[in-house]
């Protein structure tokens, strides 16, 4: 049989067409879904991190140990039939009252609105120690009437005087968490003291003594702190604010105890200086400086 013929007379095999198709994967590969994955684990894993930074932070070190315990099969099971003590944090919440506030009606932490003795419930600021602590709340009722009563004689008395009349407007009575507080206050015309001295000039001295006939018979303790301007002495080694405010307390007690308070009924002598100015805006006014005289509630002693 004879071969057939190639094709246009030429005697060689028909060629083999053969069609490649290019696909362009190289260019833009990066905008494939393998990196949302990984990015994902990562995204994951942060939120787990902050998330673990927060529990850390927001709560206690029995509440740590009851998430750690829960992820421990062995203490699981031990608790796996007591009565509210199986949950995350044995029973109590992270959101609970007296641990971290979530509300706009509660006002801290467990640890600061509970007493470190963890006793007292409820009643902020009324435990063992500190104003209105020991006493009962009779006594507290009865030490403010004694206060009152106390304030009125006083007033009374500077007003049938006639020098001492003028120094009314010098004399504050103030009720604070403490006590009854009695500030004697300077002005620019006058100034309890003999300027820069602690020197009580004599009408301040009477009206001191007044204060004490007063008070002498309460048998509540007495907080004596003087205050000055910011005014700077020339020599501060030799006299400075500090001296002064504590120098005028002092003179202020002895005035008191020559006028029949009891010794034992000081309870704090203190100088404060210009650290705590009544005109804040203006530390060099001379009502800045001051002696504040406080009757404490019987029972607030330290260590009482």
């Amino acid at each position: 049989m004879a071969a057939a013929r190639a094709p246009h007379g030429n005697n060689q095999p028909p060629k083999i067409i053969i069609v490649k198709k290019i696909i362009d994967g190289g260019h833009g590969g990066h905008h494939g879904g393998a990196w949302k994955v990984a990015y994902a684990d990562f995204v994951t894993a942060m939120m787990a991190f902050f998330l673990l930074l927060w529990i850390l932070g927001a709560t206690t070190e029995k509440q740590r140990k009851s998430i750690a315990d829960y992820f421990t099969p062995t203490l699981v099971d031990l608790k796996d039939n007591s009565a509210g003590s199986n949950g995350l944090f044995g029973g109590s919440s992270i959101t609970d009252k007296d641990n971290y506030p979530h509300k706009a009606q509660q006002t801290g932490t467990r640890s600061m609105t509970i007493p470190s003795g963890a006793t007292g419930g409820n009643k902020e600021g009324s435990g063992d120690k500190g104003s209105l602590r020991k006493g009962s709340a009779a006594t507290a009722a009865e030490d403010q009437a004694n206060f009152q009563r106390m304030r009125r004689r006083v007033q009374m008395e500077m007003a049938s005087n006639a020098k001492l009349a003028k120094l009314a407007k010098h004399v504050r009575f103030v009720m604070t968490r403490e006590g009854m507080r009695i500030d004697l206050i300077d002005d620019a015309n006058y100034s309890m003291f003999a300027l820069g001295t602690t020197a009580l000039v004599p009408e301040a001295s009477q009206l001191v003594g007044l204060v004490a006939d007063a008070i002498k018979a309460t048998g509540n303790p007495i907080m004596i702190r003087g205050h000055t301007d910011s005014l700077k002495f020339g020599d501060p080694r030799a006299m400075n604010n500090w001296m002064l405010s504590s120098g005028r307390a002092e003179a202020t007690r002895r005035r008191l105890a020559l006028g029949g308070v009891p010794e034992a009924s000081f309870e704090r002598i203190e100088g404060v200086a210009d650290r705590e100015p009544m005109i804040v805006e203006a530390p060099t006014d001379p009502r800045n400086r001051r002696v504040a005289i406080t009757l404490l509630y019987r029972g607030s002693r330290s260590g009482a």
